[in-house]
């Protein structure tokens, strides 16, 4: 009896984390998946991922403490290992699938969806089916802003590259600064998938944070009286502007930037099927079923990359620095251009819509309106804001095509 009681203590997980050498990392990063459950159920930050990431990484690390003697995990739903054989160029199942197939569990084989880039794209089909352009296509100044915003994107890559990543790693860090998490994993998967985990996660929680974020630094680079500028209303956009700007921004943009094809690309489809008047089914499923359905297991695959070894590391703490850096530094790349904007047009554009360029769509946009309000309850700055909001979707899209050619 004593010596069966004794066998089941050995071998279950609680002694796991005693007799496996990285068993204190899981049990840490278990600690972590439980303060992210918190942020995303109690403070709601970004929960439809937030949670889902939380269950991935508690799940990755507390099956990871049942290693058999030989390294391996049978019981695990993710394996760290066979993403290692799959990534590494000398060993016989580099890049092979089929091996992940036939030796993965759950979230390895979910994880092929992040791995192939499918996930990303496929939620900015449901991006676009939700996104009304037409406050960019009334305000065209508005690409400015956006593109301004995507300012500490660049800023981040030199930095992460002068604290020792090379140039990938630091094109992925520095993506983080354009506030959309689909568009950082892209990124990450095919430049640095190595630091996928810390690299979702900080996108993730900043896009979480903008209202405490952003209001510190709008209000330290803008005055009382330009954040109380009013703006004039904007004009109507026709159903024809609507249905062209996606064929026309596909067509120009893939063919200036071929790398940009498959975020601008889904971007597109997704808003002509919401344009088109005819395709209203087809937009229903992106805007709701399919978003859903992609967000589920993006979630709880990106969050299984979070295992402890691979992440309780120095590099981990650079990138939460580095991302604060990156996102801070966009928002001041687009209100410095609002700023410059004010000037111009003789005090008739309020600079706080510039920081609205950072793309998390629609937060980045009320945060705007809501320091508008501030400085003047009579402003209204929302559908302002929206185009620079949009146009940031854009710009974080073109950023990342851009760093993908350079550096793919």
């Amino acid at each position: 009896m004593l010596e069966s009681l004794g066998k089941l203590v050995t071998e279950s997980g609680f002694a796991g984390f005693f007799s496996n050498p990285d068993g204190w990392r899981n049990l840490v990063m278990i600690a972590i998946a439980c303060v992210l459950l918190y942020l995303g159920i109690k403070k709601q930050y970004e929960p439809l991922l937030m949670v889902g990431i939380a269950v991935g990484c508690l799940l990755a690390n507390v099956s990871s403490v049942f290693m058999t003697a030989d390294g391996s995990l049978p019981d695990a739903l993710y394996h760290q290992s066979l993403w290692d054989a799959f990534l590494d160029h000398t060993s016989p199942y580099y890049h092979s699938y089929g091996h992940i197939m036939a030796n993965g569990g759950l979230i390895d084989i979910l994880y092929i969806g992040v791995k192939a880039g499918i996930y990303p794209c496929m939620i900015f089909i449901g991006i676009g089916a939700m996104t009304d352009f037409g406050p960019l296509i009334s305000n065209p100044k508005s690409l400015l802003l956006g593109a301004a915003a995507q300012f500490g994107v660049f800023f981040a890559f030199f930095g992460a590259n002068l604290l020792g990543f090379d140039a990938q790693q630091s094109a992925s860090i520095g993506i983080i600064g354009g506030a959309d998490g689909p568009t950082a994993i892209l990124t990450t998967t095919k430049l640095a998938p190595e630091l996928l985990g810390p690299i979702a996660v900080a996108a993730y929680s900043y896009m979480a944070l903008i209202p405490m974020i952003q209001p510190p630094i709008m209000r330290a680079l803008t005055t009382e009286k330009e954040r109380s500028v009013k703006m004039t209303q904007l004009r109507e956009v026709s159903k024809t502007e609507k249905i062209l700007f996606p064929i026309i921004v596909t067509i120009f943009i893939v063919l200036l930037l071929p790398s940009t094809a498959p975020l601008i690309g889904c971007l597109m489809f997704g808003n002509l099927l919401k344009e088109t008047g005819v395709t209203e089914r087809l937009s229903d499923v992106a805007q709701n079923a399919l978003m859903n359905i992609v967000t589920l297991f993006l979630g709880i695959s990106v969050g299984a990359t979070m295992v402890g070894s691979r992440f309780l590391t120095l590099d981990t703490i650079k990138i939460v620095v580095l991302g604060l850096i990156a996102f801070s530094f966009s928002t001041i790349g687009g209100l410095v251009v609002g700023k410059l904007m004010y000037k111009l047009s003789g005090g008739k554009i309020n600079p706080l819509i510039g920081s609205a360029g950072v793309s998390a769509v629609p937060m980045a946009a009320r945060v705007s309106q809501r320091e508008g309000q501030k400085a003047n309850p009579s402003n209204f700055l929302l559908m302002h804001a929206m185009g620079p909001n949009v146009a940031g979707v854009i710009g974080s899209a073109i950023a990342a095509g851009f760093l993908i050619s350079m550096f793919g």
